[in-house]
């Protein structure tokens, strides 16, 4: 086992079409990207809960690309429900490649026919087999069937992600209490042996091959038998998995943010906030994600927007304070002295950059904010998802890169994948 891990390459690039936005999974920093799989939206204009469609991708992808602290579009973050199912994923990747620059971690795709016509798309885009190979614009999660077992479609995906040099990801979604034991430490056996098992049957098959680990590792509602969304319990598994993935050499993909929240509100901050501090305190390479209400179902981009914003201020915290002869500002400090004042003072200028703002949080004054009608967080966050739809355009596809995704889909349309 240990020879087989050992293969796997460190520090492995998610490449982007723009490679402004390419991610090195090296540790050095906590990558955001949306969550997944979502089923529901909460309509932008009228607040109201629908099925997503493939339009609902689009803009998703579209959304994502503007929002600088997500660094990586994950999923479908909401699935295209009005297509064939037996081709969604392939119209799901048409959508995406078309609406976002940033690197795209494909979800829902399984099976060997699925991914290899899902590995052309890729090339499409990236501009050849060989150029999909040096920079991977996209990568792949598999999931195993908790517990201890790997599905023949997903690990047929999996390997011919790996032989494309596609970067894979094996992502256990235990549930303490159903499939897996009901203590974490049980819990994290369960999860970490079928992921375990699936990067070392791609490092048999083809050694070298880029990989990380992925896990959402949860308990069981004890009232429900369902996925809680936010316990305790969640936080520390979470931050435990990624202490694994580094034991064992790998980069690691959390699931973060998950909440069970309904709405926006405050049991979703609270969520949030806990979670998105426990896996970027443990190191985690990548969070996984942003978006998603009522346990990883229902999209809200007002929502997203604040999920983003605890992200930063979570960045924030985890960096920590430099200490170097220049922060410290003793010269400056005795220049100005008692009484005196830094606003004018060229140390100042310099490095106000580095205070955070808010984005959508309220800091206005109590009286403003009577006469604003009471506007908080979640009224900017609701203004300026509606913005962002209305005015974000991505860097575009060449339109012969969008005609060979528009054929690929119907060719597997007419075979009917």
């Amino acid at each position: 086992m240990w020879a087989a891990l050992r293969a796997a390459p460190q520090a492995p690039l998610l490449a982007a079409r723009d490679p402004e936005c390419d991610l090195v999974l090296d540790g050095s920093r906590c990558y955001l990207s949306n969550d997944g799989c979502g089923v529901w939206v909460t309509d932008p204009d009228t607040g109201e809960r629908r099925a997503s469609t493939k339009a609902d991708v689009a803009d998703s992808a579209r959304f994502v690309d503007a929002v600088p602290q997500v660094s990586f579009y994950w999923g479908p973050l909401a699935t295209a429900e009005d297509v064939p199912r037996a081709t969604r994923p392939l119209h799901e990747l048409e959508a995406i490649f078309a609406n976002t620059s940033k690197h795209f971690q494909a979800v829902d795709v399984v099976g060997e026919g699925m991914t290899r016509r899902a590995v052309e798309m890729a090339r499409a885009v990236a501009g050849g087999a060989e150029e999909l190979r040096r920079r991977p614009i996209m990568s792949l999660i598999a999931c195993p069937i908790d517990p201890l077992g790997n599905e023949a479609a997903s690990l047929e995906a999996a390997l011919v992600a790996a032989e494309a040099g596609v970067p894979v990801g094996f992502l256990s979604l235990t549930l303490a209490g159903a499939s897996a034991p009901a203590t974490m430490a049980g819990n994290l056996v369960v999860s970490l042996a079928a992921v375990i098992a699936g990067i070392v049957l791609l490092q048999l098959a083809y050694p070298g091959a880029p990989v990380f680990m992925a896990g959402a590792p949860s308990v069981m509602d004890l009232k429900t038998g369902g996925y809680t969304g936010g316990s305790p319990e969640d936080h520390v598994l979470a931050a435990a998995a990624t202490q694994m993935a580094h034991h064992y050499g790998l980069a690691m993909n959390i699931g973060t943010m998950a909440s069970g929240a309904k709405e926006p509100g405050w049991q979703a901050a609270v969520d949030d906030a806990l979670s998105t501090l426990a896996s970027v305190g443990a190191g985690a390479e990548m969070m996984s994600g942003c978006g998603l209400l009522d346990g990883s179902k229902t999209l809200s981009y007002a929502h997203l927007l604040m999920e983003a914003e605890v992200y930063g201020i979570v960045q924030k915290v985890a960096g920590g304070i430099e200490v170097s002869d220049e922060t410290l500002a003793l010269d400056v400090i005795r220049k100005v002295g008692p009484g005196g004042t830094h606003l004018a003072e060229k140390h100042t200028r310099t490095h106000l950059g580095e205070i955070s703002r808010p984005g959508v949080w309220d800091r206005t004054p109590y009286d403003a904010w009577l006469r604003d009608g009471r506007r908080g967080a979640l009224e900017n966050a609701e203004e300026r998802a509606r913005e962002i739809l209305r005015t974000h355009a991505p860097a575009p596809l060449a339109a012969d890169v969008r005609a060979e995704l528009r054929r690929l889909v119907e060719t597997a349309e007419a075979g009917l994948v």
